[in-house]
């Protein structure tokens, strides 16, 4: 039987996470190819359905997700072990994922349909290996995303580690986080300000916000309703 292209999606990232080097550039592009294949169907999303007005209880219209129905951010956890995590962030239009960032970690998005405006930034020094809390950053990217497009990736130092989306459109984002946040494990997730500085272009300065969790950051969950995972051989 042929596999589904999240379960491609699974066995390449067990594979690759699961090794202690890390990931080559190969292995990289090999996990972006995957997820540019991959759309809002073949993980339980109908991108188009709408089935009436948004509700912050997502819709399942068909046995899937209505991916225009959603009123508030919601999560579909997909995956997670020790060693990578894999899930989906719903956005109605409008609604923003503030600055934050990913300490040690590498990750993949794919934007599955819609519009999205993204800022990143990386620190222009990294002191140590410990979270930052502030600083200046340089600015990686500050613009629009409409899919389909290629699959991005960032870098614990590299490629926009510390980023925010706010969505055009109802828009969803697959991502791969690898390894995922974990307090114990020195991975906390810091939510920042950001101040731009006039006299220095595409430079700002980040400060962690005074709540831990911004209070206007809500984030519902919903059912994965894609192709089951075959995790029986799963050693993360």
């Amino acid at each position: 039987m042929e596999k589904s292209k999240i379960q491609m999606l699974y066995d390449a990232c067990n594979y690759v996470f699961s090794q202690k080097e890390l990931p080559t550039f190969q292995q990289i592009q090999w996990l972006k190819n995957i997820l540019n294949i991959i759309e809002a169907v073949d993980v339980g999303i109908d991108e188009l359905s709408s089935d009436g007005s948004p509700s912050s209880c997502p819709k399942i219209t068909k046995g899937l997700i209505s991916g225009q129905g959603v009123s508030e951010i919601t999560y579909i956890h997909i995956y997670e072990c020790d060693n990578f995590s894999i899930g989906i962030f719903c956005f109605p239009a409008g609604k923003t994922f503030p600055l934050h960032d990913h300490p040690g970690m590498t990750v993949l998005s794919k934007l599955l349909y819609g519009s999205v405006y993204v800022k990143a930034y990386d620190w222009v020094l990294e002191e140590n290996s410990s979270p930052r809390t502030s600083g200046l950053a340089g600015s990686v990217i500050d613009g629009i995303f409409n899919a389909p497009c290629e699959p991005t990736v960032l870098f614990p130092r590299s490629g926009g580690n510390i980023h925010s989306f706010t969505a055009l459109t109802p828009c969803a984002i697959l991502d791969v986080l690898s390894p995922p946040y974990s307090e114990d494990f020195g991975r906390p997730s810091t939510y920042f300000l950001d101040f731009p500085i006039p006299s220095l272009p595409g430079y700002a300065l980040l400060k962690e916000r005074e709540l831990k969790l911004p209070y206007d950051l809500v984030v519902h969950g919903a059912p994965y309703l894609g192709p089951p995972l075959d995790v029986a051989e799963d050693l993360c």
